[in-house]
């Protein structure tokens, strides 16, 4: 019997791309929890809130992936990962960052792979398949 993870996080302000990557998450059943949220700013109030010991964090599963897209307004995904290296350890435990994005621009996945915390770069769209494969990677021992 497969185990589930506690929590997804999609990180996209696209909410056609937020559906379809739910739908591929939900169609694995791999999660109990699936958090969406649609900038980055907002990712790492929820990655702080989620960093707290219980009972502080009930209302923000920690997550084991983060799916985070590079074009947002605001804050973009690069801006995101600027941040996030600075969190404390607690606030990003073993977290399996993969940047998916529709860059086909080669630079961006150089730069992504010199950034510690990226762990995959992948193209959109976010498919059971491409889930089953990081899965699979990441963690052998539950898939």
């Amino acid at each position: 019997m497969k185990m589930k993870l506690n929590c997804i996080l999609l990180v996209d302000d696209d909410e056609p791309t937020n559906f379809l990557n739910k739908l591929a998450v939900e169609e694995l059943e791999c999660t109990e929890h699936i958090r969406i949220i649609p900038g980055a700013r907002e990712a790492l109030d929820y990655l702080t809130c989620a960093g707290q010991p219980a009972p502080l964090n009930q209302d923000c599963p920690a997550p084991e992936i983060i799916f985070l897209d590079i074009n947002m307004p605001a804050m973009d995904g690069w801006e995101f990962l600027q941040k996030y290296e600075t969190l404390p350890a607690a606030h990003k435990s073993s977290i399996i960052v993969v940047m998916l994005t529709t860059s086909f621009n080669p630079e961006d996945e150089l730069k992504a792979r010199n950034i510690q915390s990226v762990t995959e770069f992948r193209n959109k769209p976010l498919t059971p398949d491409l889930l089953q494969d990081i899965l699979q990677k990441y963690f052998p021992d539950k898939y």
